[in-house]
């Protein structure tokens, strides 16, 4: 393992090498699809390529396959899936960036299955770990995540300020174990880990 001051990561020479190619690729095509916003171009690797490996402590070990919802650019699945050699389902709507994302898994050997379909329409065996990042609030992202997760699985979401609010109202409707993880690069964010999911009220 190698640390890196400039960009503040923790991986293996091989792993930066794989993490450059994607960023590379992802800059020449944002222009045309609007992967990340175009004001985000100079920050990509602080404020996605970091942002989505800080995740990585916080994976089960055991979870060896892993779903992500609505992966977009990337992130977090298949920068995860770079970074850990974990096998991602990567659950994209939009055909042009599931275009780009089977186009980045081939550039940088990544372990990913690319599902171009709504997320409520997708057909996988249940996974033991989901993640998702800057999707939908957390009680929409469980009415979606729990059809895909094992009964003991565990969800990883990256939130922002609304974070706590966001919890607040998925109690309603859902049990869960919350632990909470401050993210390494916005102070104002928080890693949600959620487990022992159970719905406790009705469905929408």
């Amino acid at each position: 393992m190698k640390y890196d001051d400039s960009r503040g990561l923790s991986v293996s020479r091989e792993t930066e090498e794989r993490l450059e190619r994607f960023a590379t690729l992802l800059l020449r095509w944002n222009p045309t699809i609007n992967l990340i916003s175009r004001k985000d171009e100079a920050e990509l690797w602080p404020r996605h390529i970091r942002d989505s490996l800080a995740l990585v402590p916080l994976l089960p070990q055991d979870a060896t396959i892993a779903a992500d919802l609505g992966t977009g650019g990337g992130f977090p699945g298949l920068i995860l899936a770079i970074a850990t050699g974990r096998h991602f389902h990567l659950i994209e709507a939009d055909q042009r960036k599931s275009a780009f994302l089977r186009e980045a898994a081939r550039e940088t050997a990544a372990p990913v299955t690319v599902h171009t379909t709504r997320i409520e329409q997708a057909k996988l065996a249940p996974v033991p770990l989901i993640t998702a990042r800057a999707l939908a609030p957390i009680a929409k992202l469980l009415d979606w995540a729990t059809p895909l997760l094992t009964p003991d699985g565990i969800c990883i979401l990256p939130k922002g300020r609304t974070a706590e609010e966001e919890l607040t109202a998925a109690q309603e409707r859902w049990h869960m174990r919350v632990e909470r993880f401050p993210s390494p690069t916005d102070p104002a964010a928080t890693i949600l880990r959620l487990s022992e999911i159970a719905r406790v009220g009705p469905s929408p």
